[in-house]
């Protein structure tokens, strides 16, 4: 079986879908953390085995929940 390639180029904040380790470097936040909110976020996506993250979903709940 062919192993995903990680690192592709493209920033971040291009992505579509972001892999848990790519979220919890955007949110600077640990794995525990970035995986309950993107649950809250409703951003889970699942391609085959892999779990990605729905990177405009997460945004928007962030900015949802955001206080002046």
């Amino acid at each position: 079986m062919n192993t995903t390639t990680k690192s592709n180029g493209i920033p971040l904040n291009e992505k579509i879908t972001l892999s848990t380790e790519e979220l919890m470097t955007v949110l600077s936040c640990g794995r525990a953390t970035a995986l309950e909110i993107g649950k809250m976020a409703q951003g889970r996506v699942v391609i085959g085995r892999r779990i990605l993250w729905n990177a405009d979903r997460i945004r928007n709940y962030i900015n949802t929940i955001s206080t002046e």
